[in-house]
């Protein structure tokens, strides 16, 4: 049979009949990820968040002021409003309950009828749908229209027509799902943090909601479960003032404003601080847009704009010898914005860059006109804030000469490489990765261990500057963090953005931090990480930065030999391998990666066929700034706070 004929035989199987269509919730069971982003513990949790939307349209719509979240004792997740409650009428044109078609049906809600909601905080419409397709078990109960009608659904499919099953005067809805783990395979375990921290904003961001999270799972030493209340009565103001909870206030006060520009509700609060970092958190209808948008360059125009007429009128900038540029004006700035736009248009990989652009002027328009009027009534601030940028642009000034002097240094040297970095063979990117590594011992280890093909090691030397209490040219005079971003590949900063990472020549798509697994080694991968978070955030956001997971134990009896990465690991592999013998086992406590041979560290920690890698995420942007703010500033008292509460996730040897 010739080429063409075989291509012909081939082809017959590709008929009208091949073309398969999904029906219903069959697509986003075939591919969830399309709909809630991945299928680990960020999708997860993404469930919850869709249920709860809801909710939060109900009472952004005046319908609702309390929301409950429970995790159950089976992980399961119940969400309770008392809203109006999802209608239970007929539904002429899908000849079905309103209620099934809207738990069945991609794009069916009241959110597309602006007669019903104004604003909402879904992007696509498709949230508690998509949340029945993905839960093995849902639980509808309704309360309206002097009803109670409960529906049932598996696995997307309704379980019956509904029916009512009492009375009432009351009036909500109560959502009860457990996640499927067929799809959600790696964990169907909810983290109390994580939905504390997402309930905890939504309570900044809508004030006057109280909003409660339960936890079922475990009782505490007092017989009551872990529950909290977040309620905020002033809203952006008390977020700012939880951001900026630890870190040396500027001025006492936090400027702010709730108004309408253009038909377009804005809010904004902002303080200056002593610190030298810029957090500005951008949400539109709720939704956290990390990769900002118009709304924050209106934001960033209104401030510089406002500040710089101001400075220039007091006479303060007079004997500078340097332009000023926008970086200064929010440097040392802690700042929320909140826009309410009727139809969001996002742009971006991950749908969370606003593209509307009459939102910018609506937004530069309002920071401008409170901003000029706060100055002009608060002059003693107005001067401290122009004294903190005049501050602002001498240490950029400073920071640019040390960013020079680097570059020429690696000009006179040839390829610019750090001394100490092991490099590996491979030129593409997304095939390499670089380990820093704690220490030149471990180092050692490390380079005669590696696959040298794809794999590259820097060593650094003890624990590199904490860039969180350090101004801007320290940090880039520093030689471990100039080791860190030559290898990399990556510049920061132009003459127009001080502080941007250009990862355009970033030489490896996976930064591996390696550190020992003790107290010293947690503090160096934190370090890291903070300078990471501070100077490097597109490297996070991008999924290029992980943390390596050296074993805790060896545990050997005769010619048998396991490793452990937990204390009850070590429990339980202790009594297998044992079998009612302890005496004869030895156990081996690894405190530093340096007490492991190449061949132990390549086959525990640096093998992509067995390793463990974490990959570091920021699942809330100001959670992540809070806390590394916290961890990493002067302010004690907080810190010691954070540890007592979570000492029970901390490891602490002794």
């Amino acid at each position: 049979m010739s080429d063409i004929e075989k291509k012909q035989d081939h082809n017959t199987d590709y008929k009208a009949n091949s073309i398969q269509v999904l029906e219903g919730l069959e697509a986003v069971r075939k591919r969830p990820a399309m709909y809630i982003g991945d299928i680990g513990m960020r999708g997860l949790h993404h469930l919850v968040y869709e249920v709860i939307d809801n909710s939060i349209d109900e009472a952004m719509g005046g319908y609702c002021d309390n929301i409950e979240v429970i995790i159950n004792e089976d992980n399961s997740i119940t969400v309770k409003d008392n809203g109006r409650g999802i209608p239970i009428g007929y539904h002429e044109k899908e000849k079905k309950g309103a209620l099934e078609v809207v738990m069945t049906v991609l794009h069916a809600g009241g959110k597309f009828n602006k007669d019903s909601y104004k604003v909402s905080g879904g992007l696509h419409g498709v949230g508690v749908s998509c949340v029945n397709a993905l839960s093995s078990h849902l639980k509808a109960t309704i309360h309206t229209d002097n009803k109670i009608f409960v529906q049932e659904f598996e696995y997307g499919n309704p379980m019956g027509k509904g029916e009512v099953v009492g009375t009432t005067e009351e009036t909500g809805s109560e959502i009860t799902f457990k996640p499927d783990n067929k799809i959600f395979t790696a964990s169907t375990v909810y983290n109390y943090e994580t939905l504390a921290s997402r309930l905890r904003e939504l309570a900044f961001l809508n004030k006057g909601i109280n909003l409660t999270l339960t936890d079922k799972r475990e009782k505490l030493e007092t017989g009551e479960y872990n529950s909290d209340v977040f309620y905020s009565k002033e809203g952006l103001k008390e977020f700012v003032w939880f951001l900026d909870e630890t870190r040396e206030k500027l001025i006492e006060n936090i400027i702010s404003a709730e108004t309408e520009k253009n038909g377009i509700p804005v809010e904004v609060a902002m303080q200056y601080n002593t610190s030298f970092s810029e957090n500005i958190h951008c949400y539109v209808n709720n939704i956290n847009t990390i990769e900002g948008g118009t709304h924050l360059t209106g934001f960033r125009r209104g401030l510089t704009r406002t500040l710089k007429s101001f400075a220039d009128k007091s006479g303060m900038l007079s004997k500078l010898k340097f332009d000023i540029n926008g970086d200064d004006f929010r440097e040392g700035l802690t700042a929320v914005l909140s826009v309410k736009v009727a139809e969001p248009q996002f742009e971006g990989q991950t749908k969370t860059k606003l593209g509307n652009s009459e939102v910018s002027l609506a937004v530069d328009q309002a920071v401008s006109q409170v901003l000029t009027n706060y100055l002009e009534e608060n002059p003693k601030d107005a001067k401290q804030i122009v004294q903190k940028v005049i501050l602002a642009a001498t240490a950029r000034h400073a920071a640019r000469k040390a960013r020079e002097l680097v570059q020429r240094k690696n000009v006179l040297t040839g390829s610019g490489l750090p001394g100490k970095l092991s490099d590996c063979s491979e030129k593409d990117p997304s095939l390499c990765e670089v380990f820093l590594v704690e220490g030149d011992s471990a180092g050692g280890t490390a380079k005669q261990g590696r696959d040298r093909k794809f794999q590259a090691i820097l060593p650094l030397r003890g624990k590199i500057l904490n860039v969180e209490k350090a101004m801007q040219h320290r940090v880039f005079e520093n030689e471990e963090i100039k080791n860190i971003f030559t290898a990399l590949g990556v510049t920061i900063g132009t003459e127009e953005d001080s502080k941007a990472a250009n990862l355009t020549k970033l030489r490896y798509h996976k930064a591996v931090i390696m550190t020992d697994a003790d107290v010293d080694g947690s503090h160096i991968a934190t370090l890291i990480m903070t300078l990471f978070f501070r100077y490097l955030k597109p490297v996070i956001e991008q999924g290029y930065l992980y943390i390596a997971t050296p074993p805790l134990y060896l545990i050997k009896k005769g010619n048998k030999q396991r490793y452990c990465w937990s204390e009850e690991e070590r429990k339980e592999l202790s009594l297998e391998i044992a079998q009612g013998n302890e005496a004869s086992l030895h156990i081996q406590r690894y405190k530093g990666l340096g007490e492991m041979n190449a061949e132990q560290l390549w086959s525990t920690t640096m093998d992509p066929e067995r390793r463990t890698l974490r990959q570091v995420t920021i699942e809330s942007a100001a959670e992540a700034d809070r806390i590394f703010s916290m961890l990493m500033g002067d302010d004690v008292p907080p810190r010691r706070e954070f540890i007592e509460r979570h000492a029970k996730y901390a490891k602490i040897d002794v």
